[in-house]
């Protein structure tokens, strides 16, 4: 995969989008109706991240799934968003804080929090997490370092969901389908040839095809990373940190 080019201003091809994190935080005083819901659209979107910070740090699956879904909980419940720092901004650094803080202070009170109790429960797709997890190779990363990399690893993969539905919706779901692995390489090496005879298609016509999805996906991910961040200017920042993180397995 490549990296954006000048991903400046925002979200390519458009302006930066005001949704999101920087409506969490700019509504973090007043709970409003929009602010909860991109809250919990950004929660229901990056849980696994803390869900694998959580198992690295020694929690079994039972018990990293209730404190994951717990902390969200927590979270909404005491407004924790009023309390973060306009200067560090981002989605990913507030919930890797405020998880490790929760880990260290809150676990009493968490692992009394059974599922189904009397706290609103975010809609989060844990009966996942286990088998999503088995398929990250053992290694000695630190907590922190896996929890980045399954950041970085669920944004991409909002991203393909996000434009599969697009492409779904045009009626070239199949397309899509056949043409996502040409996401990642170069150019040169693509199997232009043998996906125009499967799809019966000029080798130009899927040059082009291929071509266009390469741009929906870059745009896609910056349209992502600025929905996580508070500024436009955090923007370019937040994505040479991630592709760093991608770069370093």
């Amino acid at each position: 995969m490549n990296e954006p080019s000048s991903p400046t201003g925002g979200a390519a091809g458009g302006a930066f989008p005001p949704t999101h994190w920087s409506v969490v935080l700019n509504a973090a005083h007043n709970n409003t109706t929009r602010a909860h819901q991109a809250l919990s659209r950004l929660c229901e979107t990056y849980w696994f991240p803390l869900y694998a910070l959580a198992r690295r740090r020694g929690y079994s699956p039972e018990d990293a799934q209730d404190l994951t879904q717990a902390f969200f909980a927590q979270l909404i419940e005491h407004d924790w968003v009023a309390r973060a720092d306009r200067q560090k901004g981002r989605f990913r650094s507030f919930l890797l804080l405020a998880m490790n803080r929760f880990l260290l202070r809150e676990w009493d009170k968490a692992h009394s929090l059974k599922r189904g109790g009397q706290v609103h429960l975010l809609p989060l797709q844990l009966d996942t997490a286990e088998t999503r997890y088995a398929l990250e190779p053992a290694n000695t990363t630190t907590p922190e370092d896996a929890f980045e990399k399954q950041w970085v690893l669920t944004l991409l993969e909002e991203v393909l969901r996000q434009l599969r539905e697009k492409y779904e919706r045009a009626g070239k779901g199949a397309l899509f389908d056949a043409l996502k692995s040409c996401l990642v390489g170069s150019r040169e090496t693509q199997p232009y040839a043998e996906l125009a005879a499967r799809l019966g298609m000029s080798e130009g016509a899927i040059k082009v095809a291929v071509h266009r999805l390469r741009d929906r996906y870059r745009d896609g991910i910056t349209r992502e990373v600025a929905r996580t961040v508070g500024s436009p200017g955090e923007v370019e920042l937040e994505l040479r940190h991630l592709f760093h993180v991608l770069a370093r397995g």
